[in-house]
């Protein structure tokens, strides 16, 4: 599926499919094309070319009033002069439902949301959470098949939306319906959804689980944007397969030489080794990335006979103490700054504390690096 608007590309070449029942999510930056996408399928816009089936009925020539689904929009989009009960029941009186019908629905879906207790109230009687609550209950009263949420929680306050997120998942556990939602928070995206899509300029850049996107990024943007990370450009020098137990997939040992890593009063850049499941050949330009709290941060060198960690020296530039973890900014000794996150499992077993200009050691695993990009593709 294909969008222009004049010369800008909103979508471009968009194919993917979504399974029936699935919390999915369509996560990117503003002006990515998400929206776009929704509103196609939900029938406020038209592609250029493509197509948008639902059970493999291509919706494109139908309304959006005529497609199976309904859409809760980021700004309510509520009667202000009706109650909450005339607010859901709304669809349904325009069906010219009975009325014994109407109050059975409407105070079963009010009930989903936990509104009962406020069916007589006008909505600008309510709090902002209330009335995305009394949108998603009109929107459910309908029953499609696919309900279409447009940052539905973009408007509230932070903690308000993390508890709204939590009802919202287990609403979607209720119903059992397709949940297509957009947004770009990463973490709203990473907790509740089956699978999501990341978009970028137009693009479907990878779509898989939560545990795929964050643990095995596709490419740069990818890993830089879910979440934080530790991203570098390096050159392979060797990559030699490792011995593998039978019917596993085959996994193989990189190493990297990246420039930004390159030592003091040398010419060549520190090796680093990672494990990949991809064979890539001497010479090929790549990203790697490392998680930063896949990093261990000590002050003593690490004590180990394993040729698989990769360890480095630094002074801490700068800590910053967030509660349930430490974010360490560690300048390398060629000046090169690696971000690192301590959790903070327990208050006395921490080992020795941490702070501003010590001289310390980081360490990871080579399965804890990842190859997400070819520089030479």
């Amino acid at each position: 599926m294909s969008k222009h608007f004049g010369s800008f590309h909103a979508l471009d070449n968009v194919s993917f499919t979504i399974n029936k029942g699935e919390f999915f999510s369509l996560l990117g930056p503003s002006g990515c094309g998400k929206t776009t996408l929704l509103r196609i399928i939900a029938g406020f816009e038209y592609p250029d070319e493509g197509a948008v089936l639902f059970n493999d009925t291509n919706v494109l020539p139908l309304a959006a009033n005529k497609r199976p689904s309904n859409t809760v929009f980021q700004s309510y989009a509520l009667f202000p002069h009706l109650s909450v009960y005339e607010n859901v029941a709304f669809p349904l009186r325009l069906k010219k439902e009975n009325k014994k019908v109407i109050d059975e629905k409407v105070r079963e879906y009010l009930h989903l949301v936990q509104l009962d207790a406020h069916l007589n109230k006008k909505t600008t009687q309510l709090s902002g959470g209330q009335r995305q609550r009394v949108a998603i209950a009109r929107a459910l009263i309908n029953e499609p098949e696919v309900l279409l949420l447009d940052e539905p929680l973009s408007a509230l306050d932070a903690k308000l939306r993390s508890n709204l997120l939590v009802d919202l998942d287990a609403l979607h556990d209720k119903i059992g319906i397709t949940f297509i939602y957009v947004t770009h928070d990463q973490a709203e995206a990473l907790s509740v959804s089956d699978r999501i899509a990341v978009m970028n300029q137009g693009k479907v850049l990878q779509v898989g689980t939560p545990f795929e996107i964050y643990e095995s990024p596709a490419t740069e943007f990818v890993a830089q944007f879910i979440g934080e990370t530790n991203i570098f450009a390096s050159r392979v020098e060797e990559c030699r397969p490792i011995e593998v137990p039978e019917g596993r997939e085959p996994e193989f040992m990189v190493t990297l030489e990246t420039p930004e890593l390159i030592m003091p009063g040398t010419q060549e850049g520190q090796f680093v080794y990672i494990t990949d499941y991809e064979r890539t050949e001497p010479g090929q330009k790549v990203c790697f990335t490392v998680r930063p709290e896949k990093i261990r941060i000590t002050l003593e060198p690490p004590v180990t006979n394993r040729s698989d960690i990769n360890i480095f020296k630094g002074v801490v530039e700068e800590p910053v103490y967030s509660g349930f973890q430490s974010k360490f900014y560690v300048r390398l000794e060629n000046g090169t700054i690696i971000k690192v996150f301590k959790q903070h499992s327990t208050y006395l077993d921490d080992g020795p504390e941490i702070e501003w200009k010590d001289t310390v050691y980081i360490s990871w695993s080579a399965n804890d690096g990842y190859i997400v990009e070819d520089i030479d593709k």
